[in-house]
């Protein structure tokens, strides 16, 4: 009994993920001026959802995500320039909640990995292919 109770408790988990709260205020909400929801908006498609991991806070539906909206959308608001909330952002999460993370020592291996995997490619690719020729 005891075993069965606690495998209802694991499966039922993910449906209690979210919080009975409501959204943040400016969640899902656009910003009276046009320019200031502009600028809101090209910030969020460039910030990773912390939850979601592989899609940007405009796109998540998460709490998390939304929680972000709502205070990108409120420190523009008040007159806070987009560059210097991605900076407060990248301070408070690391570099990896920005899409476009700086090419630092420890972001080094984001920016050449990709690079060295396609050589690794083509290093394996041209390799088959003089096999196959000979």
């Amino acid at each position: 009994m005891k075993r069965l109770l606690v495998l209802l408790m694991a499966l039922t988990t993910p449906a209690l993920a979210d919080s009975r709260m409501d959204a943040a205020p400016l969640a899902n909400v656009q910003l009276a001026d046009p320019a200031q929801e502009r600028d809101a908006k090209a910030l969020m498609e460039t910030i990773r959802c912390l939850v979601c991991q592989g899609q940007s806070i405009a796109d998540s539906d998460a709490e998390m995500a939304g929680d972000m909206r709502s205070l990108i959308r409120e420190r523009i608001q008040k007159g806070e320039k987009p560059e210097a909330i991605r900076t407060w952002l990248i301070e408070r999460y690391g570099d990896w909640v920005s899409y476009e993370p700086p090419f630092s020592g420890s972001s080094v291996a984001l920016w050449l990995l990709p690079l060295a995997l396609l050589l690794a490619g083509v290093a394996v690719m041209s390799g088959r292919i003089r096999r196959k020729k000979r």
